[in-house]
């Protein structure tokens, strides 16, 4: 089986090939922590969720270590700390926020069934060199100034772009084609347009770190370079993100990561997820359909109902990953349709394990291991829901295995299910137990012997059987069962 995986480099699918089997390295750029997180920052988390899982699956649990950072430094952070708590020193305001929003981020992807990376470190605490020598910003930041790759010139530290030859090669802008103010600032004090700050000088109303070059604080992409090369080293093997990242932030942390260690790549695999619109539309505060992740897992704003972290995660996978993708709520009523149509599948069939037991089936690992290809795992999901609902336990339990795989809620559905595993719920032999065990009862119930009629009630109970006492037509009393759900 061969991993193959689109290279935003190379513009390509490639077979992956780690750098070293056992310690596979991938690096997501995590959020910026100003306000809580929006539906398209849920895009990137759920993307590289699952491949961390295919991953783990593939080279083991202890085999693979997966970095996704936090921004906690950044100057719409410091907007918003000045807004909201305008009567706080600004550090201890700026840590309110960010202690806020990163621990909303991180109940809320957890509700969407993603797992904690190996390791999730902030920016704030790599910006000086650190007692236990991991890499740090204002470390490289010198690194590049001895390089002649950075400069210094109107307070701040910037990278001279020309100092690299082959600047531009993931995005494909040209040096020479990029226009003086296109999405890089413009100052006089830069060598070239595109030259781009590593450090920029605060002021007392801002915050900043001792630096020999002043008290500052870093630029955005010099953050990840530092971040990435403390976790994984100089050269590590995956880095995803958002498209929008491709320029400049993941192009200019090539640069800095590759000229401050002296490496031809920074990582091997380049791995970009497409953008998210909202029924048609570019999501924006503007247009009224700008909506978080909190919001659609506990209000009623997105199409009149609370949406289940299970529907999200589906809705969002269900669309490649490297398409655009349009959120709507027919979308997500599509999700929930089919998670219940999953559930219902599952329900007669006791499924005796615990969550995360059950094998991840060939035709999924197989489909996943293209690209995150998952058109083909709703169709043989689909497939197996209705084996399943024929009796067919062997579909079932690949149904299982892959909601476990890809967390679509089947951990949810066990808290209805038994102990105990059925093949199926009309399965003859039960069948014929159930109903044995049914006419004793109603024997001892003939004879008011109710001692031994709620025992065998207790023993259909522990075997998952729901039992309802009635009466037929005539009056005389009659007794049904169904499975426990």
């Amino acid at each position: 089986m061969e991993l193959r995986l689109y290279d935003t480099m190379t513009k390509e699918k490639r077979v992956f090939t780690p750098i070293d089997p056992s310690n596979v390295r991938m690096y997501v750029c995590g959020p910026t922590v100003y306000d809580f997180a929006h539906i398209g920052n849920a895009r990137p988390v759920i993307v590289f969720d699952v491949l961390f899982r295919l991953l783990r699956h593939i080279y083991g649990d202890k085999h693979v270590t997966y970095v996704r950072n936090i921004t906690d430094v950044d100057d719409k952070i410091n907007d918003r700390a000045v807004r909201d708590f305008p009567g706080l020193p600004l550090n201890e305001a700026i840590r309110k926020v960010t202690e806020t929003t990163a621990n909303q981020f991180q109940a809320d992807v957890a509700a969407l069934g993603c797992l904690p990376p190996t390791h999730q470190p902030r920016a704030t605490e790599f910006v000086l060199p650190r007692p236990d020598g991991k890499a740090d910003m204002v470390t490289l930041i010198k690194q590049l100034i001895a390089r002649g790759n950075a400069y210094e010139a109107g307070g701040e530290v910037l990278f001279d772009t020309q100092s690299m030859p082959d600047y531009g090669a993931l995005s494909g802008r040209k040096l020479e084609e990029q226009k003086a103010g296109a999405r890089v600032a413009v100052d006089v004090h830069k060598k070239n347009p595109a030259d781009f700050v590593l450090w920029k000088l605060s002021s007392e109303n801002e915050p900043g770190w001792d630096s020999p070059w002043g008290r500052g604080r870093p630029g955005w992409h010099i953050e990840c370079s530092a971040m990435s090369a403390a976790y994984l080293g100089d050269v590590f093997d995956i880095h995803g993100g958002g498209l929008d990242l491709i320029f400049p932030h993941h192009e200019n942390e090539i640069a800095q990561s590759r000229c401050a260690h002296g490496t031809s790549v920074m990582a091997n695999y380049w791995m970009h997820n497409g953008f998210l619109q909202v029924e048609g539309e570019k999501m924006s505060k503007s247009l009224g359909n700008f909506f978080t992740i909190n919001e659609l897992l506990t209000t009623d704003r997105f199409g009149g109902r609370k949406w289940p972290g299970e529907v999200l995660r589906l809705a969002m996978l269900k669309t490649h990953y490297r398409s655009p993708i349009d959120w709507t709520v027919s979308s997500l009523e599509e999700a929930f349709q089919n998670i219940g149509n999953w559930n219902d599948a599952l329900s007669p069939h006791a499924l005796s394990n615990m969550p995360g037991s059950y094998a991840l089936p060939d035709e999924i690992l197989e489909a996943v291991a293209d690209d995150l290809g998952f058109s083909k795992v709703i169709a043989q999901m689909h497939q197996w829901a209705k084996l399943s609902k024929t009796g067919d336990a062997s579909a079932a339990k690949k149904l299982a295995g892959t909601a476990d795989f890809l967390d679509l809620g089947r951990s949810g559905w066990d808290k209805t299910l038994q102990e105990f595993l059925f093949k199926t719920a009309t399965d003859n032999a039960l069948n014929s137990k159930f109903d044995e065990l049914i006419a004793a009862r109603e024997d001892a119930r003939a004879r008011k012997d109710f001692k031994e009629s709620d025992r065998i009630r207790d023993e259909l109970a522990a075997m998952g059987v729901v039992l309802k006492d009635g009466r037929d037509a005539d009056g005389r009393p009659v007794t049904t069962w169904e499975i426990a759900r």
